[in-house]
């Protein structure tokens, strides 16, 4: 279980298709890691496989010496490739980054499961005043239980639904804060985004279905 605040941004340091599907190294400033820990790359929730040291390619800003981040591997299965963006991400892209949440911890954003509902894709980008409007085009499971002020999980990110402008299309607010922590601010028209709908409004949404008070659509 993650609540959607990112608290490291790592980047994409190995890539190697194996056993039919794929690894990935992730370069990260937490030392403490182990092997089967959960982590949220980009909201979808993967296991820790092995651990290493990133590349030297960061130096001590007054001793020189180099300073090397450690890093993680995780191997992502056929079906959750299906299922999310990863099989297009290449050495070098940066990810958000959010470890499972410990009994005790502040829950700072919303009841996130870590699992990518769908793939939507950035159509528009705006900027109004202080923030910056990101228009999703969303698969429909997932617009259909996006509500406005509803929660929604972009990229890992919780998040609050701004408004639905169109058929099939979320809105959201980025504030100077998510910007500048998050990879969300590299967002452009035409980028891919993980998508994971709000919780609470699934289950609600299935149960309706289960009675025959929702349609299948």
């Amino acid at each position: 279980m993650f609540t959607g605040i990112i608290t490291a941004v790592g980047q994409v340091s190995g890539r190697a298709e194996r056993d039919g599907g794929l690894e990935l190294t992730f370069t990260t400033s937490w030392p403490d890691l182990v092997p089967g820990e959960s982590i949220a790359v980009d909201g979808a929730c993967l296991t820790v496989q092995s651990l290493g040291d990133g590349p030297s390619d960061r130096h001590h800003p007054l001793r020189g010496y180099p300073v090397r981040p450690s890093s993680f591997t995780a191997h992502i299965i056929r079906t959750s490739l299906d299922r999310t963006n990863f099989s297009s991400y290449e050495v070098g892209r940066r990810v958000n980054l959010e470890r499972s949440l410990q009994v005790g911890d502040r829950l700072g954003g919303h009841l996130v499961q870590g699992h990518v509902d769908g793939v939507g894709s950035v159509q528009r980008v705006a900027e109004r005043e202080d923030a910056r409007l990101l228009d999703l085009a969303a698969p429909a499971d997932v617009v259909r239980v996006s509500v406005p002020l509803g929660s929604i999980t972009v990229d890992g990110v919780s998040l609050t639904v701004n408004a639905i402008p169109a058929p099939g299309v979320i809105q959201i607010s980025l504030i100077p804060f998510t910007l500048q922590h998050t990879t969300l601010g590299e967002r452009r028209p035409g980028d891919r985004v993980h998508l994971e709908a709000d919780t609470i409004g699934k289950y609600v949404a299935e149960l309706l279905r289960a009675r025959g008070d929702l349609g299948a659509s």
